[in-house]
């Protein structure tokens, strides 16, 4: 009887760790944007997302990885002549290098406050890059109902270190991240 009530409870208590499990980005509500210095104001733009991989392990950070590409040739940055200035050959060289790509390498904290590090591809140079992130339950959702998800990830990088150095006397060295990813199961 007392095996019966053992093995009953390790059913309904399912395995002691969870795997990550695999999300995908809903591409038409998620948003990736970013800021710039130009001249003496701050300017705003954006970056369509081509592709991303993510698998999340909701009781262990840890184990959760993403990777994500960006589809630089469609970027906007506020207006056409910054526009065709990023994606000349001078700093993000759209025509050699038409994807900038993102693989964790490593995802510590808590689901709400969580660093996420990894190598940044841009113009075909490789640099570790830390986010700071957040995963949130849809406003109004069940607590439970862990299938639909937004993500924040907040940071910045310096230009200069991916050769995207172009322009230095208008556009500022410092770009700040802001990525919205809304995530389903």
């Amino acid at each position: 009887m007392i095996r019966v009530l053992v093995l009953a409870l390790c059913v309904v208590a399912g395995p002691a760790t969870a795997e990550p499990q695999a999300f995908r980005l809903d591409t038409e509500r998620s948003r990736v944007t970013f800021t710039f210095q130009f001249m003496q104001g701050q300017r705003r733009g954006t970056m369509p997302v081509r592709s991303a991989d993510m698998a999340l392990d909701l009781r262990d950070i840890g184990a959760s990885r993403v990777n994500v590409t960006l589809d630089p040739t469609r970027a906007r940055a506020g207006f056409i002549f910054a526009t065709q200035a990023m994606k000349s050959a001078r700093v993000l060289d759209t025509a050699r290098h038409p994807a900038i790509t993102f693989r964790s390498t490593s995802v510590n904290g808590t689901l709400q406050e969580a660093r996420v590090t990894g190598d940044l591809t841009v113009r075909g140079v490789t640099r570790p890059v830390t986010l700071q992130a957040g995963l949130y339950r849809q406003r109004g959702s069940d607590p439970s109902d862990l299938d639909t998800l937004t993500v924040l990830l907040t940071g910045a990088i310096d230009r200069r270190a991916f050769g995207a150095d172009g322009y230095p006397g208008y556009v500022g060295p410092r770009i700040g991240l802001r990525i919205v990813a809304h995530i389903e199961r």
